[in-house]
């Protein structure tokens, strides 16, 4: 197993670095659990017995998730090659994702968590909460992707500078007049939105980290992310009562499937408008009936 775990890496090299990075890391959890076996000794029960010591160990339903996808990846494409007659890895075997709902700050939160963190490192609180970049979108973005008179934010590229991945990251954001006047400081005088006081590049592992340094302080719970600005962003745009396909825009989600897994505990309640929109037509009907009884008791 761990020798085709090897080659199947080599040719995984052909993608991005950030991805082929990911998958090495997913690879070694692999080979740990599963290396020293034949590629044809795998069966679902080892499978299935791997996930359940994973969860058991304390990792999160999603990381065992993607770990188990990897595993399916890496055996699939076994299959393909013709060394392997099946695949062990199935929806049987599949631990489930394990989705929570997302935690949504408070405006009052986010503005705290903006005025605590390091002076060159707010703006990209704002990109967060109020533009809905990504980190590593927000590290990448160039102050020529932002059109600060028209109100335009055009993700580009992702931290260093590399493309984004999909066409659908690359859709621009409008912007409101307050938050470019808020952006615009300084953004003449420098090349990336968020950089460092030298002029350098702001790397997404140090915005996390000075997130985790000041979570707790401003109310925000263990485990906040900035990630998680994109939550509030969200909100803000269903609670203006803007449909979820233009909420799956601005979030620059491939699918409006996507949205709705994520937030559709957010969407106003349509229990009251359909006893209202049934009700309506029900009392028109009687409305009619007994109109139409009158007329025939004047005769």
């Amino acid at each position: 197993m761990e020798q085709w775990c090897a080659t199947w890496l080599e040719g995984y090299a052909t993608r991005r670095p950030s991805t082929v990075r990911q998958a090495r890391v997913h690879v070694a959890k692999i080979v740990d659990a599963f290396g020293a076996m034949p590629l044809q000794a795998v069966r679902p029960s080892h499978v299935k017995a791997w996930t359940a010591k994973l969860k058991a160990d304390g990792a999160a339903d999603s990381y065992v998730y993607a770990l188990h996808g990897r595993l399916s990846q890496i055996l699939a494409d076994a299959v393909h090659d013709g060394v392997l007659p099946r695949n062990p890895c199935s929806r049987r075997t599949s631990p489930g994702a394990g989705r929570q709902r997302p935690y949504v700050a408070t405006g009052e939160q986010v503005w705290a968590l903006h005025d605590s963190m390091p002076e060159h490192l707010r703006d990209a609180v704002l990109l967060g909460a109020f533009v809905g970049l990504r980190t590593a979108e927000t590290c990448g973005l160039r102050v020529t992707d932002v059109d600060l008179m028209r109100g335009v934010v055009s993700p580009a590229v992702q931290w260093p500078a590399e493309p984004l991945k999909t066409e659908t990251s690359r859709t621009p954001v409008p912007i409101p007049h307050e938050l470019s006047l808020l952006l615009a400081d300084g953004a003449n005088e420098r090349t990336w939105m968020v950089e460092q006081p030298t002029g350098e590049q702001v790397p997404p592992w140090q915005i996390d980290r000075a997130v985790r340094a000041v979570r707790e302080a401003v109310g925000l719970p263990d485990g906040f992310r900035f990630h998680d600005l994109r939550h509030h962003y969200a909100s803000l745009l269903i609670e203006a009562g803007l449909s979820v396909k233009v909420v799956q825009e601005r979030l620059r989600h491939a699918s409006a499937k996507t949205t709705l897994d994520t937030y559709s505990h957010l969407f106003p309640g349509t229990e009251e408008a359909t006893r209202s929109a049934i009700g309506a037509a029900i009392t028109e009907r009687v409305a009619s009936v007994q109109a139409t009884s009158c007329g025939l008791s004047a005769d």
